[in-house]
C-alpha cells in the first residue's frame, strides 16, 4: 500500500484529491494539511507528499525544499504551471510535477511512479525542463564568500546567523546579498533559495565549482 499525504489550502480540492487517491486500491491517504507548517505537525510519514505551491506561509520552491528535507518524496500538484514554477520546483527536489487540471488517472500514475523512485512530469509541462540547461548556465560568477552566504541563506539561516557563522558583520552579509541580487536578478529569499538549489550549493559544499558559470 502506497501512503500519501496531501498538502493544499483549498478544502474542496483537498477533499476531491483524497477521494481520487482512495479510489485506487493500492493507495491510501494517511494525512492532510493546509500548509507546510501544518504538515510539520503531522504524525507519521508517507511514501509521497502531494504538495501545492501556492500556500500560506512557506510556499513555492522553498516549500518543496522544506518538505524534501524531511526525507519524503514530493509530487507537486499546483495551479501554478509556468516554466519557472516547474524548473524551480524540480531544482528544489520535487520528484514530479502536475497541474491541477490533471485527471485522477494521471495523478495516481504519477504517485505510483514517484513512490517507486522515479520521476513524473506532466507531458504538457515536460518541455519546460529542456530550458533548465540554459538556466544552469547563467553567465555570471559568484565569489567564494557570496556562495557561502547563499548556501547558509538556503539552509534557513537569518542574516545575523550567517554573520555569526562566517565571522563577519551583518552589514557585510547585506552587502554580499545585494551583490548576489544584482548579479542574478533574484530578489526574494525564496528566489535566492531556489537559485542555491539550481547552482548545487544548497545543503552542500559552497566551495564546489559553480555549475555552468563562465569563469574568468
Amino acid at each position: 500500500m502506497i501512503s500519501v499525504i496531501i498538502v493544499d489550502d483549498h478544502p474542496l480540492y483537498r477533499q476531491g484529491m483524497a477521494m481520487a487517491v482512495e479510489e485506487a486500491t493500492d493507495l491510501a491517504v494517511v494525512g492532510q494539511a493546509q500548509s507546510v507548517e501544518e504538515f510539520d505537525r503531522l504524525d507519521g510519514r508517507a511514501d509521497v507528499v502531494l504538495l501545492d505551491l501556492n500556500l500560506p506561509g512557506i510556499e513555492g520552491a522553498a516549500g518543496v525544499s522544506h518538505v524534501c528535507a524531511t526525507g519524503q518524496r514530493v509530487l507537486v500538484v499546483s495551479a501554478a504551471g509556468s516554466p519557472e514554477d516547474v524548473i524551480d520546483a524540480i531544482a528544489a527536489g520535487a520528484a514530479g510535477y502536475l497541474t491541477k487540471e490533471s485527471g485522477a488517472d494521471e495523478i495516481t500514475l504519477a504517485i505510483r511512479t514517484v513512490a517507486g523512485g522515479g520521476s513524473y512530469v506532466s507531458p504538457t509541462l515536460a518541455s519546460y525542463l529542456l530550458r533548465a540547461d540554459n538556466r544552469n548556465n547563467p553567465g555570471y560568477t559568484l565569489t567564494k564568500r557570496e556562495r557561502e552566504v547563499l548556501a547558509l541563506l538556503a539552509s534557513g539561516e537569518s542574516d545575523s546567523d550567517i554573520a555569526a557563522s562566517l565571522y563577519i558583520s551583518t552589514s557585510t552579509v547585506h552587502s554580499h546579498l545585494d551583490r548576489i541580487r544584482d548579479k542574478t536578478g533574484a530578489r526574494r529569499r525564496a528566489e535566492l533559495t531556489s537559485l542555491a538549489h539550481r547552482l548545487g550549493i544548497a545543503g552542500g559544499d559552497p566551495t564546489a565549482p559553480q555549475r555552468g558559470a563562465h569563469h574568468r
